[in-house]
């Protein structure tokens, strides 16, 4: 067990080590982020150190395992030389195994296959034949994934037959990827699970997702889903920390189907944005649960005191001083900000959690009065 005054190590410079930085000092602990680039944005300024270099650099490495006590991940795309390397030094959780299967739809997609959870019926591809074939073998139509790095919708294509399989493969520009069966679902669910250093599990309420263009726009907890799906959500968000060994929280996100049941849509290793709800609305935030979790402490109460919705503040909602003055006149709403400078595009720029029993109606009435929409 690390207690207070010890120093927590964290692989990314992105808005979850921010959060989780924040909560570090607020326990007592120093932190030293190592950003795996030149920029960390949202790190700088809130963690003690930022090691501003790439995770190839071998001295930045040495360093690094030198100021800190243990470490851990907010991004799963990270070398898994570089995890086993920091785990030797000084202890990482999760530990690398667990990220290396997260981190990969290939590799995600066989372990749950070999623990029996239910997931897609999917191809591992290699060339425009075998994506024919697939996209045959599953009914014809699915999603090609990347096996490696996508995220928020990146590097996946929806696929149906009768397209141009060579022109489809030289465009994806992939060397190996992840062929889907297209699954209609009803609504997308998402369980945070956290597992600590004695095996004791904490499952936080099931959110129910809504995206704007593969982008999370916001989370409804609890998710509007019968009892049934929720209970089975959180017992396989539990089965699978189970069997990954996991020591830290988890975000698992699955599909309600009619006609498929319950099934894993996919993993994260880490804080998950649907899970920043519990900032304000849990006895225990996600990010003072990966934190008990990686120093050894036992785990806090995964409580939620009242509905909840969080709403993204995305790149495009930074329009002047609308946002704020609207924000600041909603009376069970408190916003968390990311410290980026630039809002391009769909950026995920902040959040901002709307407590009560009209929290939804609160977040939908202000997100559509900043955007202009109807």
């Amino acid at each position: 067990m690390i207690l207070p005054g010890g120093t927590l190590g964290i692989l990314g410079g992105g808005q979850l080590g921010r959060m989780l930085c924040l909560e570090a000092r607020r326990l007592g602990y120093r932190t030293v982020v190592w950003s795996g680039s030149e920029v960390a944005e949202p790190t700088q300024g809130v963690a003690d150190e930022v090691i501003l270099k790439p995770f190839s650099d071998a001295e930045a490495q040495a360093y690094f395992v030198e100021q800190v006590d243990v470490a851990t991940v907010e991004f799963e795309n990270i070398d898994h030389d570089v995890l086993r390397a920091v785990e030797a030094a000084v202890g990482i959780h999760p530990r690398p195994e667990a990220v290396a299967i997260c981190q990969n739809r290939e590799r995600e997609k066989l372990f749950l296959q070999g623990k029996g959870i239910p997931c897609a019926p999917f191809r591992v591809i290699e060339t425009a034949a075998d994506l024919a074939a697939g996209v045959t073998e599953l009914g014809g139509k699915g999603v090609l994934k990347t096996a490696a790095f996508g995220y928020d919708g990146k590097g996946q294509i929806r696929v149906h037959e009768g397209m141009d399989w060579e022109k489809v493969w030289a465009e994806f520009d992939f060397p190996r990827a992840v062929l889907e069966k297209w699954i209609p679902f009803e609504c997308e669910i998402s369980v945070m699970v956290a597992r600590g250093a004695d095996g004791a599990m904490e499952v936080y309420d099931v959110a129910e997702n809504v995206h704007r263009e593969h982008v999370l726009d916001y989370s409804i907890v609890p998710a509007r889903v019968d009892a049934q799906v929720v209970a089975q959500a959180q017992e396989l968000a539990k089965k699978l920390a189970e069997g990954l060994e996991y020591r830290g929280i988890m975000g698992v996100e699955f599909f309600v189907s009619e006609s498929e049941g319950l099934i894993v849509n996919e993993m994260a290793p880490r804080p998950h944005n649907s899970g920043h709800h519990t900032m304000d609305a849990c006895e225990t935030s996600q990010f003072e649960q990966q934190l008990r979790a990686v120093v050894g402490l036992s785990l806090g109460s995964s409580r939620l005191f009242c509905p909840v919705v969080m709403l993204n503040l995305l790149g495009d909602m930074w329009r002047g001083e609308s946002l704020f003055e609207k924000l600041a006149l909603q009376e069970n709403a408190t916003w968390h900000l990311y410290g980026k400078t630039s809002s391009k595009g769909l950026r995920k720029c902040g959040h901002a959690n709307f407590l009560g029993e009209q929290a939804l109606e609160n977040a939908l009435a202000l997100k559509n009065a900043v955007l202009g929409e109807s």
